[in-house]
């Protein structure tokens, strides 16, 4: 047996560690570290595959981004990729008019009842190819509810507002509707007077507004702070290492896929400001804005003898709230739905609320990217059967349901 030398036993000089254990054992933890990133990263990127030559997050390639007469508008006959990491590549094709309608543009074919559809990258259908979004679907619904052949053109475009519609409100016009469906996204009473990204247009109101042109997001390091009673306190560091790599995505994918989760990540951020209760005097500035605007769509409709019909559709964690039927205090998610629908019916427009229909859905924020928050394939399916069960209740005589026509338009 080798006998412990007592005397040196508790002295410093015995507990010392030689010296080279000072180098290896911190190599061995930062190759360690390394080790863990790059396997993550590894997985990371063969989850979410490098897009080449794919034009992230826009495809600006085919939009028109500096014309102050239009705003932003399609490139007539263009065709490019765009998307996000989470969706992949998604081909975006516009026609003679620079519209993503799926068709061209001109004359209705006879006996069809047309929609134009107006709003901003959710109802253009960002993220999913055009045959997946809800403006490719509705007709389909509609016209076997209906009876009616009914047909959607798609006017909607990125970074779309309450002015540049009116702006371009003549090409609206000119696509002969029996009706305009105007999709309103929760931050588009907010932006009212932009018509460029991270730029507006306040000759009018004298007071302008930006307005990012990502959909609204917490930052990462917000959403590691929320998951803080999940992960150790020392993760939080990971925000500033992983910082622009794929892991980060991933991270945050995995970590907004719980709907609590994401709630809470949503409401530390400031977008989430169109659902508390009390309105900030910025907030009553951009409303009487909006109220302005929907004044002026809804009076050349009536003229032009078309009705409009405006319904909002919801961001993520919004959809999440309602499915749960829970939020804090401080935050209602129909308060602004409500607030909209008092205003374009005080304008004389109609007005359909789809955000009830949430309350039946369990974990609606599954139709949504986690990161992106978009409507990914499932949930622009989920919003066309809420579009096409109100629009065929009655508010459009037209689009009635009547199981008769609708049985015979089915057969053919």
């Amino acid at each position: 047996m080798t006998r412990i030398n007592a005397s040196n036993s508790g002295s410093p000089e015995g507990a010392k560690l030689p010296r080279r254990d000072w180098v290896l054992l911190p190599s061995l933890s930062l190759l360690t570290v390394c080790v863990l990133l790059g396997t993550l990263e590894f997985v990371a990127r063969r989850k979410f595959p490098n897009m080449k030559n794919v034009k992230w997050p826009t495809p600006t390639d085919c939009l028109i981004t500096n014309d102050p007469a239009t705003g932003v508008r399609g490139i007539p006959n263009s065709a490019c990729w765009a998307g996000v990491f989470e969706s992949g590549a998604v081909e975006y094709r516009f026609n003679s008019c620079g519209h993503r309608a799926g068709m061209e543009c001109g004359p209705k074919p006879p006996g069809t009842y047309r929609i134009v559809m107006l709003g901003t990258s959710t109802a253009l259908g960002w993220s999913v190819p055009r045959e997946k979004s809800f403006a490719a679907l509705l007709p389909n619904e509609l016209t076997q509810t209906s009876g009616h052949k009914v047909e959607l053109y798609n006017e909607a475009m990125w970074w779309e507002s309450p002015l540049a519609i009116i702006m371009r409100f003549n090409d609206v016009l000119a696509a002969k509707p029996d009706m305009i469906l105007w999709v309103v996204s929760p931050t588009e009473p907010m932006s009212a007077s932009k018509i460029f990204p991270e730029r507006d247009h306040s000759a009018e109101t004298g007071a302008g507004m930006a307005l990012k042109d990502s959909p609204p997001q917490a930052s990462f390091r917000a959403s590691l702070e929320a998951a803080a009673s999940l992960i150790p306190h020392s993760i939080h560091r990971l925000g500033s290492l992983l910082e622009g790599s794929r892991s980060k995505l991933m991270l945050q994918h995995f970590l907004y896929e719980s709907g609590k989760q994401d709630v809470q990540s949503y409401l530390r951020g400031s977008e989430a400001r169109f659902m508390r209760t009390t309105s900030s005097a910025e907030q009553v500035s951009a409303m009487a804005r909006f109220d302005k605007y929907v004044g002026e769509i809804a009076s050349r409709s009536k003229a032009a003898g078309v009705p409009l019909v405006v319904v909002m559709a919801p961001y993520r964690a919004q959809a999440a709230m309602i499915s749960m039927g829970e939020w804090p205090t401080g935050y209602d998610p129909y308060k602004l739905n409500n607030e909209i629908r008092s205003i374009v019916t005080s304008r004389g427009a109609m007005y359909i609320d789809i955000l009830p229909d949430f309350r039946t859905i369990p974990n609606p924020e599954q139709g949504y990217f986690p990161v992106d928050r978009h409507p990914n394939a499932d949930g622009h399916s989920m919003i066309s059967r809420m579009l096409a069960k109100e629009l065929t209740s009655g508010v459009i005589p037209e689009l009635r349901a009547d199981g008769r026509r609708a049985a015979v338009a089915t057969s053919k």
